[in-house]
């Protein structure tokens, strides 16, 4: 087909006419004509709201774009301006977030008002579109600050609520032993974290209870400690119990006060640890973490490999002493040590930590010795730093200093020697250096990362800080101390690509100057999946040699202990429920070989977790199996299992979870971690957080949602699939930014009552105009707009109640009533006919018969 020449001029001419007829008209005055609606009554539609693009005043839900980067999304007043076109109320908080210099401008700061004046800021403007629910800020380059990637501004930090906490935890079991002449026998342990939230000060404890049938219920403490943010020096003041930093020497328990950096409130892209337990259990086995003496951790987990990686930070560093209690009694053991990798710091920023305080010893017999330490880690240029530090007393004095550098693709490492001269209990007096190399690599080309932490005291005289103070008892006894000569660690993670798995091996070795004792411990594991089915082969070697000065060669003791395991798990779906087919088969050097099948499965979205398993093994000791189960639920968490075997059976339970009181009641939940939010949705009971198993608002409308990260953006979800059917919600996730040990409250609101679809005509049987507005004088939340046939939605409604519907500049009430409608799938359909009391009145009032 062809165009003539002709009809081209015609088409360039019609377009040339409009865009001059648009240019000489005010597109402000735009008018909707009811007549291109095909609708009837269109003599009384009122449209006003809508003409010369008006939008209602209100709260939106926007995001939020600086200079086109989306910055946030947030909720967002918009008010009308002398255009009759909205704008965003913006607070100055509002804008340091966005990275804006608010100090600057000091025209942005109003006296009559919290919405800055954001002209202040020349060439700085707004633009909303409505329809994407966009707010697009376009700010001058000389106005926005040079923050760092992830940086916050600390003085918007929430310190949160001030409120009563406590995390707790119980577990106990009854083993009963079907061999002649035992006994049964029951253990109990009482985990209790209790604290208090004022202001910026945070009172925090640590204690536990634990009792068994051969020994009476007994009471731990293991700190108790106040502690606050100083935000302006980016750092944490404790006073009480705690432990001083790792980064330089070996971490030593203190009472008294530490001031040093809290490198959380750094970004991420300028700047923490705690140990993963990894081993095998033989049979069900119940796994016991001690620190320091302390028992820290229990749990219970099936025959094969196990993986620990929620352990409770204690507060203190060093070795964590871990059993491993089989069904029949046998116990394995083994030691999770400690070693940092490389301090590197960027050139120009430090950390730092001053203590000062008594020696706060976990034996009761060990004397308080005062003493002080300080660090500091400094970033110089050229990708090094420099770090030292002293530990002071009136028996020991050390000195250290070390430097660390970033290699480039050779990795980095770190150098450190320490001087130390000691005086101990009996007048003793020595003195010695110790030497420090690390060093880590990543090799990204080929998914491998190796990390060397080598320690080497390179002469007997040498002490830490703790052995000596250990040295000074209130009794006679004195430990033998044994003097750690060689510390060798390595670790290798290698990724072999997404067909082939990932491999990891590790390697300790330790050996001491005063006997001939030596710690050995090995592990190689490989871990890969395939078409969903997961599988995985380890291997421990445990070599411990004890040795000591007083024992001669011919009472030296050996005790190697090599182990592989093989375990596969199968997934398949039955009800929509995910199930887990287990296998898992052991074999150690005493010629021992066990397993296990089984099924696992996880219900309830993630809230029930329960598995079955059948043991097996090569030696007469008759067939053994478990069952185990945990629900996460709104209140806590309850576990719960059993488990036999040819000569005891053995029953486990336990619960854990938080609560919390404040100054609008009390709360329960599930275990808070440091940081916790609480959702207020008032008088919304039953609704579900998103990505929180279990965690749902109590009748008062109030959840806790734990494990929430400090200082930095965290956004707390309403799961909008599991609404209640008479809950709404227009804002369903908040952003809240909360200080270390902090409760910060997220607020939401929901209209929660009848939905009503609701047909309101006139007393002449004439709908009411499509566009009318129906306004709630008590709750702006619940205003909706008419609609076609005098249709209008509500939501939230009360049983009785009262609304203002607006038209054509004429206001009029309407009462109504729900008690005897029937609803269909929670939606409730009425139709209202209106009546006018007085027609010589502008604002009358409306009532249905």
């Amino acid at each position: 087909m062809k165009i003539s020449k002709v009809c081209i001029s015609l088409i360039l001419y019609l377009g040339y006419a409009a865009l001059l007829y648009a240019e000489n008209n005010n597109l402000d005055d735009i008018y909707f004509d009811p007549d291109f609606l095909e609708l009837p009554n269109k003599d009384i539609i009122d449209l006003s709201s809508f003409e010369n693009n008006q939008q209602l005043a209100g709260d939106y839900y926007v995001d939020i774009y600086v200079n086109t980067n989306l910055i946030l999304t947030k909720n967002i007043r918009f008010d009308k301006d002398k255009n009759n076109q909205l704008k965003p109320c913006l607070s100055v908080n509002d804008l340091n977030d966005f990275g804006v210099k608010t100090t600057d401008y000091p025209g942005l700061y109003s006296e009559y008002t919290s919405c800055v004046n954001l002209s202040a800021i020349p060439e700085a403007k707004s633009e909303l579109d409505f329809d994407s629910q966009r707010l697009y800020l376009s700010i001058p380059q000389i106005a926005l600050s040079k923050n760092p990637r992830g940086y916050i501004e600390l003085d918007n930090i929430d310190n949160g609520i001030n409120a009563l906490l406590l995390n707790y935890s119980y577990s106990g079991s009854k083993n009963y032993d079907r061999k002649n002449g035992s006994s049964n026998t029951t253990s109990n342990y009482i985990n209790l974290r209790p604290g208090l939230n004022l202001g910026p000060w945070r009172l925090r404890n640590y204690t536990t209870w634990s009792s068994t049938s051969n020994q009476s219920g007994k009471w731990n403490t293991l700190y108790t400690y106040l502690s606050r943010n100083i935000n302006k020096i980016k750092s944490q003041l404790i006073l009480g119990d705690g432990i001083s930093s790792s980064d330089v020497f070996d971490s030593v328990p203190f009472r008294g006060m530490q001031l040093s950096t809290d490198d959380e409130m750094y970004p991420e892209s300028l700047r923490g640890y705690a140990p993963i337990i990894r081993g095998i259990a033989k049979s069900n086995s119940q796994i016991t973490i001690k620190q320091n003496g302390y028992t820290i951790y229990q749990t219970e987990v099936a025959a094969g490999p196990f993986e620990i990686n929620d352990l409770y930070p204690s507060g203190s560093s060093g070795d964590l002493y871990v059993t491993i209690k089989g069904a029949n009694g046998s116990e394995q053991h083994q030691i999770v040590p400690f070693a940092s990798l490389p301090v590197l710091q960027r050139e120009g920023h430090f950390t730092y930590s001053v203590t000062g305080g008594e020696y706060r010893a976990y034996d009761n017999n060990v004397d308080k010795t005062k003493f002080g330490q300080f660090t500091l880690v400094y970033g110089l240029p050229y990708g090094t730093t420099a770090y030292g530090g002293s530990q002071l007393s009136q028996n020991y004095q050390s000195y250290s200093l070390g430097v660390g550098k970033n290699l480039g693709s050779f990795g980095a490492v770190s150098v450190d020697v320490t001087q130390a001269k000691s005086t101990f209990n009996d007048g003793r007096k020595q003195q010695g250096q110790s030497y420090r190399f690390r060093y880590n690599k990543n090799l990204n080309n080929i998914g491998t990362n190796i990390a060397l932490a080598g320690y080497r005291y390179s002469t007997s005289g040498f002490y830490s800080l703790s052995e000596v103070f250990d040295s000074f008892r209130r009794t006679h006894y004195s430990p033998e101390i044994e003097q750690r000569r060689h510390r060798a660690e390595i670790t290798l993670n290698q990724n072999l690509g997404d067909k082939y798995g990932s491999l990891a091996i590790g390697y300790i070795q330790e050996d001491y100057w005063n006997s001939k004792s030596k710690k050995q411990s090995a592990t190689l594991g490989y871990n890969n999946s395939w078409q969903g089915i997961s599988y995985g082969i380890n291997y421990t070697y445990n070599k411990n040699t004890v040795n000591h000065s007083y024992i001669s060669d011919q009472k030296r003791q050996n005790d190697d202990e090599h182990l592989l395991a093989f375990s596969v798990n199968v997934p398949f779906s039955v009800f929509d429920n995910t199930f887990y087919y287990n296998f898992n088969a052991n074999s150690n050097n005493n010629s021992s070989s066990t397993g296990s099948v089984g099924i696992s499965a996880s219900q309830l979205n993630n809230r029930l977790n329960w598995s079955v398993q059948q043991a097996f093994t090569n030696q007469d000791q008759g067939s053994s199996g478990n069952i185990n189960a945990s629900y996460k639920g709104q209140l806590g968490d309850i576990t719960g299992g059993y488990s036999y075997s040819k000569d005891n059976h053995n029953l486990y339970y336990g619960v854990s979870g938080s609560v919390v009181a404040h100054s609008q009641g009390v709360v329960f939940g599930q275990q808070l971690g440091e940081t916790a939010a609480i959702v207020d949705i008032p008088n919304a009971g039953d609704i579900t957080i998103l990505n929180q198993a279990g965690v749902r608002t109590n009748n008062s409308g109030y959840a806790l949602v734990p494990y929430v990260t400090p200082y930095r953006k965290n956004t707390v979800e309403i799961d909008t699939l599991r609404l209640p059917e008479n809950a709404e919600m227009e804002l369903t996730s908040q952003t809240v930014l909360p200080s270390r040990g902090a409760l910060v409250k997220a607020n939401f609101s929901a209209n929660v009552g009848y939905r009503v679809l609701m047909t309101i005509n006139l007393e002449n049987k004439k709908p009411v105009p499509f566009g009318a507005q129906a306004i709630f004088k008590d709750n702006s939340q619940l205003n909706s707009i008419v609609g076609n046939d005098g249709e209008v939605y509500l939501s939230g409604l009360k049983q009785k109640g009262n609304f203002t519907i607006k038209y054509n500049n004429e206001s009029c009430q309407v009462n109504y009533d729900l008690s005897d409608i029937p609803d269909y799938l929670g939606l409730y359909k009425t139709t209202v006919t209106l009546l006018l009391i007085n027609l010589n009145i502008k604002h009358g009032y409306f009532y249905s018969y």
